[in-house]
């Protein structure tokens, strides 16, 4: 896990770092949200499609971590409030041929599937993808990403206050916090210059 996670961290690090770094001095406030169909050209096509490819299955995987909490909490809350109601604790077994047999509930059907689809037509109406994730990624990275890991390493390794280590790991930390701060206001700043041009169901890139 600890490989995986530093193979992971470090890939995503260079190539944010590149996009950054690179795609800024270059084209400035320019820079496209996509660098690889933002210039107006869509070759080569192979690139295109494995790109979008690893954000779809990117993407899948994401919505099942934020959802299945909210999921979790609706299906349960609803299950202790209503314990006698059929539709939402019966469960109707399907026999799938070479699985078995699957167990569907309507409520979980009925309920999921609305979620996804308000989410979905929502995201359709605000189409400030580009501006919310990078508001989003702003307001987690620092504690998320940089405070409590530093702070639990901290507390488990028993640095001792005011050390070269706890030194260096509290700039690391406050570093990174301005530059959220940074990347928050930036991210602002671009939601308010996209309500501007704000038009329902069309994005505004």
């Amino acid at each position: 896990m600890k490989r995986a996670s530093l193979a992971g961290i470090t890939t995503t690090t260079i190539f944010y770092i590149l996009c950054g770094c690179v795609g800024y001095p270059a084209f400035g406030n320019d820079a496209p949200d996509n660098f690889l169909t933002g210039f107006g050209f869509y070759e080569p096509f192979w690139l295109i499609d494995i790109a979008n490819i690893c954000i779809a299955i990117h993407l899948v995987g994401a919505y099942q971590v934020f959802c299945q909490p909210v999921f979790s909490f609706v299906e349960s809350s609803c299950l202790k409030k209503w314990p006698e109601n059929k539709f939402i604790t019966r469960e109707h077994p399907i026999t799938v041929p070479f699985v078995g047999t699957l167990y569907l509930n309507l409520f979980r059907l009925v309920w999921r599937s609305a979620y996804v689809v308000v989410t979905v037509v929502l995201a359709m109406i605000f189409p400030f993808f580009n501006d919310f994730l990078g508001l989003i990624g702003a307001a987690s990275f620092w504690p998320l990403t940089v405070y409590f890991p530093v702070e639990m390493y901290i507390a488990r390794a028993k640095i001792p206050k005011f050390s070269i280590t706890w030194t260096w790991l509290k700039i690391l930390s406050w570093t990174c916090l301005a530059v959220s701060l940074v990347a928050a206001a930036g991210s602002v700043e671009g939601l308010i210059q996209s309500v501007k041009i704000y038009q329902p169901f069309k994005s505004g890139e």
